[in-house]
């Protein structure tokens, strides 16, 4: 889990960064932009993953088409159109820390969805206690967060979408493994991103300079890695206990934001929310 999140944390100031070389080589990158970039970056994680899955194309066939399909659109598309436009308008911090929140939509929808049991009173209010870290951190930042209310909202969206795709893949599990699941969510997500931003086609070569390059191939292999890994201890542990080791990742996204970009600072509301957020999902872990 510490590994997960490590590379997950290291994506924030990885696209971020990518941002800043499009801006510094003056281009008006945008939405369509951020979206094609998202699907190169995932057809690339998915292809990586299907090659070292152990029987992808037999898994596939045994494996509801449905099923595959919502966890595409969930895991990967839904979740990464809001994704990387919340990183575009807020922090690398800020949004790195607001991962935190796909745990207590964990909670929220699992009951709902999964038949898991709904929250105690003490989860619902460290869900509550969450609630108001979240807002101290959007309200306090600090330098560099950009516009931190639009990209807290887009954040909760994006993890919202990722807690649906793993309610999903647990469905699966009977006939697909979690490399040939992710192998395919990753890859048929990526496509309805690159589909998404297809107008960007055009400016592919100024968009993939060099050190782009170097970093869409790095985030290909986070993203293969970290959802390979993660979808796999899915199927070794209940996902109740990973839920609550997900605190790993906010954290990790947002220290090393703190750590690699230019211009972020860490304000008192930031490390007020972190340590409410961390708090409560730790409470909400220990809680029965």
């Amino acid at each position: 889990m510490l590994l997960c999140a490590g590379l997950w944390g290291s994506a924030f100031p990885a696209i971020k960064t990518v941002y800043g070389l499009w801006e510094e080589a003056g281009i008006d990158a945008g939405p369509i932009e951020f979206w094609w970039f998202a699907g190169v970056r995932f057809v690339l994680a998915g292809t990586l993953l299907l090659i070292v899955a152990k029987r992808p194309v037999r898994e596939f066939r045994a494996t509801p088409k449905l099923r595959l399909l919502g966890f595409s659109l969930t895991q990967t598309f839904g979740q990464y159109l809001f994704f990387y436009l919340a990183i575009a308008v807020a922090s690398g911090s800020l949004t790195g820390l607001l991962t935190a929140t796909g745990s207590f939509w964990w909670m929220v929808l699992a009951p709902l969805m999964a038949g898991a049991p709904r929250p105690s009173g003490m989860q619902w209010v460290a869900i509550a206690i969450g609630g108001v870290g979240v807002t101290l951190a959007t309200a306090a930042p600090g330098a560099g967060a950009g516009q931190p209310v639009l990209g807290a909202t887009l954040m909760v969206l994006a993890t919202g979408l990722g807690a649906v795709g793993l309610i999903q893949f647990g469905r699966m599990r009977e006939t697909i493994g979690a490399r040939a699941a992710t192998g395919y969510s990753l890859l048929g997500g990526g496509l309805l991103l690159l589909i998404a931003g297809a107008p960007a086609f055009v400016e592919a070569g100024r968009l993939m300079t060099p050190g782009v390059m170097l970093l869409t191939l790095w985030l290909a292999v986070v993203s293969a890695s970290a959802f390979g890994l993660w979808n796999h201890l899915s199927t070794k542990h209940p996902v109740p206990l990973l839920a609550g080791y997900r605190f790993l990742i906010p954290l990790a996204g947002m220290t090393e934001s703190l750590l690699l970009l230019e211009g972020e600072s860490a304000g008192w509301g930031l490390l007020a929310g972190a340590a409410l957020v961390v708090g409560s999902l730790v409470m909400a872990q220990r809680v029965r």
